[in-house]
């Protein structure tokens, strides 16, 4: 692209406010930008027809969940060797979910490989038998919805099969040639996220030109090579990877322009719960205890109209969500 329009956004609604996405948040101005370093303030009701449509219009549901009002997805690791909670849940994932879900989680995330950086490969057949079995024992209890957290078409194949109904992928369906086939043809929503390179070599001094605009040209082309291969943009999640193959000036400045990422037209999730981020500004190395960093930073993606927040603390997330819904939501 050559030209970006980031929305100003604001709680209350003036005069010519158009409303965000269809949510509770509103904006009049939006910062219209280039990659030449050009950048002005201009109406909302002066930028291209395509763009404000795109910025406005409702996102419809994904799995079931409304993308009107903040959401939340609670993670469940059937891994070892995951940063925050790894072999945490080993023979009680089933009871942890139906405890993420009564705790106030809208969907579950079930990931049975680590993609933290340094993370080892784990192979297609291991993963496939950590998560499907709780995928199968989820589906059987009418536990859901259920997302699965794969970037191997095989395993998305298996779990999807098994019942899960959202394929979320930290490659954004780039890191198995099947996987945009898998998730096209099985009908299901994906979550296309923003890295580079693999967990053991991400973090190996990541540069971006400029990285808002880097990492919103890649999820643009992301999005369009599912909307051509027949995945809806009503059923896409955007997450722009906060660490994921980004210093910690990366992931601040992705946070800062976070409204930036409507303009792609689909709902946006944002995952910085216990990210090591929030080790390294506030000084508390044991991820158990990053909850207030993870709300502080969750709240501000909700003020720029974040739709889905995925978390590992989710009573926590619920109450703070439950405050920030009485001031920017109207009765």
């Amino acid at each position: 692209m050559t030209d970006y329009y980031r929305p100003l956004v604001q709680r209350e609604a003036p005069l010519h406010a158009f409303r965000l996405a269809g949510g509770p948040l509103w904006f009049e101005r939006v910062e219209h930008c280039r990659r030449d370093g050009f950048s002005e303030v201009v109406s909302a009701e002066d930028i291209p027809e395509t763009v404000l449509t795109r910025l406005t219009a409702p996102r419809p549901p994904i799995c079931g969940v409304a993308m009107n009002r903040p959401s939340i997805m609670g993670i469940l690791n059937v891994t070892p060797d995951s940063f925050s909670d790894g072999g945490q849940h080993a023979g009680a994932e089933v009871e942890h979910a139906n405890n993420l879900l009564k705790n106030g989680a809208d969907i579950v995330d079930i990931g049975g490989e680590s993609t933290r950086p340094g993370a080892a490969y784990v192979s297609p057949d291991e993963e496939t038998a950590r998560v499907v079995p709780v995928v199968e024992a989820l589906t059987a209890k009418g536990i859901g919805p259920i997302s699965v957290d794969t970037r191997k078409a095989s395993v998305a194949e298996a779990a999807l099969t098994a019942g899960a109904g959202l394929f979320n992928d930290v490659t954004a369906l780039t890191f198995d040639p099947e996987s945009l086939k898998t998730a096209a043809e099985n009908g299901v929503a994906v979550c296309l996220m923003h890295s580079v390179g693999t967990p053991e070599n991400m973090q190996d001094n990541p540069s971006y030109n400029n990285v808002l605009l880097d990492v919103f040209d890649y999820l643009h082309e992301r999005v369009e090579a599912c909307v051509a291969a027949g995945i809806p943009r009503a059923r896409i999640l955007i997450d722009p990877g906060i660490g994921f193959g980004k210093t910690d000036s990366h992931s601040l400045a992705l946070l800062r322009g976070m409204s930036l990422f409507h303009g792609l037209g689909c709902a946006l999730l944002l995952g910085v719960s216990r990210k090591s981020i929030i080790e390294r500004i506030a000084h508390q190395p044991n991820p158990e205890r990053r909850f207030a960093g993870s709300i502080a930073l969750a709240l501000d993606g909700l003020n720029q109209g974040v739709q889905m927040l995925r978390v590992h603390d989710i009573a926590e997330t619920k109450q703070a969500i439950a405050l920030w819904s009485a001031l920017n939501i109207e009765a």
